[in-house]
Order: structure tokens, then C-alpha cells, then sequence
């Protein structure tokens, strides 16, 4: 296994292989998202065109079996201005950690750990003063939440983050178990870095 930071043509050579994640990885609760390659080929432009990328890829031999990525949060204000609206952060200050995809089989070795480091210390060399990321929040009585599921909260408090009040994005997505996409609530947290 190796952990290794990407940019430039080695982060846009990773990004339909980071699509593949993002659908298998998604496709469990609580995102249930029922995914479609050419959307998220789609998505992914942002971190070809964004100078301030990063992609972190996980890697057991040559095949990626996590990732992680990043930008600068204002590559994303279209997105979550409105979010961040009223809660006193300059959008410029603040780096965005987008997605933390890793294949289960590889869970519980520290990887998620690095995917932060590496992602809040890019960050930093952008002069970044704040990290933040959201997280698609579920009822706790869904229907297709697993027996035993265990949030990632404790994850993320542990390395000093910690829910934004009133920052919540919407966005729409087909879940699994659905005919068309519906709106869901995703709660920013973040942390000084």
C-alpha cells in the first residue's frame, strides 16, 4: 500500500478511476447514491481545471483503491456560498476537502487519517486558514440504514473538526432505491488549520 499526493497530469490520469470509486464507495449508506459514470466524469472537471487541486490516491501496487481530493473553496462557491452565508468565514481562507472514498476491504488501516493529512497540509501551502468538508445527513430511522452502521462523527471530532451551525448545502441525487433524485441536507464541519 501507498499513500501518495497527485497533481497536475498524474491527479487528471487518476480522475476516471476516482469516478469509479465515487460510484462503488457512494453507492452505501448513508449516501445510497445510484451513480452514472458521465456525471461524475462531469464533476470531476473541477479538480482538472482548479490550480489548487489535490487528489490523494491510496494505491495497493498500481491500482487505486482509495482517494481523497481538494480544493480551494472558492472553486466551489457556486456550490456552498449560500451554505457559508452568515457565518462569518471568508470563503478564500477556507479549503475545501471534498470527497473520502476507500473500498471496505481497505478501511481500518489509517488511510483516512493521511487522506486529512495530506489534504489539510496542501491547504496550508495555499495559505489556507480553515479546512471544511459536509457529510449527507440521514434520519436515523432509515430505511436502508444497516444494523450496527456507526457514523463517522467520533472520526471527525477526533481530528478537530466540528459541525458549522447553519451551514448545510442541498443537493440532489437518485438513491438506490429510487426512480428519480430527491434534494438531501449535507452539514459542513470544519477546523482551523
Amino acid at each position: 500500500m501507498r499513500v501518495e499526493v497527485l497533481t497536475g497530469q498524474a491527479l487528471e490520469a487518476a480522475l476516471d478511476d476516482v469516478a469509479r470509486l465515487r460510484i462503488a464507495v457512494f453507492r452505501a449508506f448513508p449516501y445510497l447514491y445510484d451513480g452514472d459514470f458521465d456525471y461524475e466524469r462531469g464533476y470531476l472537471q473541477t479538480y482538472r481545471d482548479s490550480p489548487g487541486a489535490v487528489l490523494v490516491g491510496a494505491f495497493d501496487a498500481d491500482r487505486l483503491v482509495g482517494a481523497a481530493t481538494g480544493t480551494p473553496m472558492e472553486d466551489h462557491a457556486e456550490d456552498f456560498a449560500g451554505a457559508f452565508a452568515g457565518t462569518g468565514y471568508d470563503l478564500s481562507e477556507v479549503f475545501y476537502c471534498a470527497e473520502s472514498v476507500l473500498l471496505p476491504a481497505y478501511r481500518g488501516r489509517g488511510i483516512g487519517h493521511r487522506f486529512f493529512d495530506l489534504r489539510e497540509a496542501h491547504g496550508r501551502t495555499l495559505n489556507r486558514r480553515y479546512s471544511t468538508f459536509c457529510g449527507v445527513v440521514r434520519p436515523a430511522d432509515h430505511p436502508l440504514r444497516p444494523e450496527g452502521y456507526a457514523p463517522l462523527d467520533p472520526f471527525w471530532r477526533k481530528r478537530g473538526y466540528a459541525p458549522l451551525d447553519g451551514a448545510v448545502a442541498a443537493f440532489r441525487w437518485k438513491d438506490i432505491d429510487r426512480d428519480a433524485e430527491t434534494a438531501k441536507s449535507l452539514q459542513f464541519w470544519i477546523r482551523a488549520l
